[in-house]
């Protein structure tokens, strides 16, 4: 996880105005289809339901970006913790055309957990979730959070199933991978993109995908997940 600057997040804040004035445009032929309303058969809203209220589990609270305030607690329900955050892009992970030094001024070629030939995740295609490192505010292992963990990520009425791929600061929450920014139809852009706020991030204590690299696993255990989440809560 990078900390944004202030210029970095007027310069997103800008650009999603401007796109916001433009009438929406057709798809060109040829182009990618647009992402799917959710993965799995729960909706964003049952989801959404479960999580109005929170039952804070973190000993403090966290900030978005390294100029904000520490707002956001990371809350308990059964079977899972979730937080309400923004979405910040990380690339870091195998070098591809769209995550390298060249487009991520902040790219690592590295990531907390590895696939199951022990290389590092790539960004730019597994959706993944960055937790905060291990610290008094919240230690996600004690969570019953684990690398590889299914996470449901929800924004605007879409709901994208990611795996736990990596390890941020201590101090700040709120980022997830190029692919699952783009599966839920934020922009990917590392250094510009993101989201500044309406993202939920729901993740199933217990829960392991193998091989982590396996989006189609991650679907299948996360729907899952997600009808017993919906039951029990």
């Amino acid at each position: 996880m990078r900390a944004r600057t202030l210029t970095l997040a007027a310069a997103a804040s800008a650009a999603l105005l401007a796109t916001a004035t433009l009438p929406a445009l057709a798809s060109p032929a040829g182009s990618p289809a647009p992402a799917s309303v959710r993965e799995g058969s729960v909706s964003a809203a049952d989801l959404l339901a479960k999580v109005s209220s929170c039952n804070q589990v973190s000993n403090g609270k966290y900030r978005t970006d390294e100029e904000t305030s520490a707002t956001i607690p990371v809350c308990g329900a059964t079977g899972a913790v979730f937080w309400k955050a923004d979405m910040d892009i990380d690339c870091d992970g195998q070098v591809t055309d769209e995550c390298n030094g060249d487009t991520d001024p902040w790219f690592q070629d590295d990531t907390a957990f590895h696939t199951s030939g022990d290389d590092p995740l790539t960004a730019s295609e597994l959706p993944y979730v960055v937790v905060p490192s291990t610290s008094s505010t919240w230690n996600y292992q004690q969570a019953g959070i684990k690398g590889g963990g299914v996470v449901a990520v929800i924004y605007n009425n879409k709901v994208e199933y990611a795996v736990v791929g990596d390890t941020g600061p201590t101090a700040i929450i709120g980022e997830a991978s190029y692919a699952t920014a783009n599966a839920l139809g934020i922009d990917p852009d590392p250094e510009f993109g993101g989201a500044e706020s309406g993202v939920t991030y729901i993740l199933f204590t217990g829960s392991q995908v193998k091989p982590i690299e396996s989006h189609s696993a991650a679907v299948s255990l996360g729907d899952s997940l997600a009808k017993q989440f919906v039951a029990n809560n």
